[in-house]
């Protein structure tokens, strides 16, 4: 019997790395995507004890020649993926005006419009075959505005909107759509944002592991939308029912804190 093949983006790392592993764990051959050849290759190298066929591909999804190359890899018919997880995407924290605006247009290219774009490759193939699946990696952001990371937690507020409409769409193909909502993980993605693990205290924080696993036992129970660890669902819940003008106060006011954190 053919195994499953999973494809992730933003695999050279954090959780997508984690993705990687987990599913080759569950018997998934993987293709996996990011813009660093070497770590991409080091990672193919590790999942051999798994019996797992790994494919590299190399690709900028913020690029039309790299996001075009992973969703032709998502629409080819001879080599089917039954499930994608679209993990790719940064964040930066600070005042929006006062940020370049550059990098705020990159997050929203990467976050949305990759996520978006590969989403629809795989999921019409998938609906014709009436099996398969999207995972896409949200965040704890998307449920409240966040000063200092008013584009970041914007942009997440999509994709937990967007996931849940389209899963949907396609459950009733068989075909699987989960948002997972991670809060503060161990990963590369902090430092590009420019926060350290010390701004943060440490009962806040998860290992990608632990989100990945989350995450997986949601998808196989068909979850639209999964938050990771118990102080992020209970953080969620607050802001869920609690009027904006109280979650988006106590937010700033924690990123405020972090930022006298790391200005000291």
């Amino acid at each position: 019997m053919a195994r499953p093949v999973a494809l992730v983006t933003g695999a050279s790392a954090g959780i997508g790395r984690a993705f990687a592993v987990g599913l080759a764990d569950r018997g998934y051959d993987l293709v996996v995507v990011a813009r660093r050849a070497d770590a991409l290759e080091t990672l193919a190298a590790e999942l051999v004890p798994y019996g797992t066929t790994t494919e590299v591909l190399v690709a900028d999804l913020t690029s039309e020649d790299g996001l075009s190359a992973v969703a032709a890899r998502l629409g080819d018919a001879e080599r089917p993926i039954d499930l994608l997880v679209n993990n790719a995407g940064y964040g930066t924290a600070g005042i929006f005006h006062t940020m370049p605006v550059e990098d705020e247009l990159g997050m929203i290219d990467l976050n949305i419009t990759a996520l978006v774009r590969l989403a629809h490759a795989a999921l019409g193939p998938m609906v014709a075959r009436r099996r398969g699946g999207v995972i896409n990696v949200s965040s704890t952001a998307s449920y409240q505005p966040a000063p200092g990371n008013a584009t970041y937690s914007a942009t997440k507020a999509f994709v937990s909107s967007f996931s849940q409409a389209t899963h949907e769409e396609v459950r009733g193909a068989g075909v699987k759509v989960l948002a997972v909502c991670p809060g503060f993980t161990h990963s590369e993605f902090q430092a590009r944002a420019g926060m350290e693990a010390e701004d943060v205290p440490g009962f806040m924080w998860q290992e990608p592991d632990e989100v990945v696993a989350t995450a997986l036992r949601a998808y196989d129970r068909g979850r639209a939308v999964v938050v990771t660890g118990l102080i992020n669902r209970a953080t969620a819940a607050f802001a869920t029912v609690s009027p904006g003008v109280v979650t988006r106060k106590i937010a700033g006011r924690v990123m405020a804190e972090a930022g006298k954190s790391r200005s000291k």
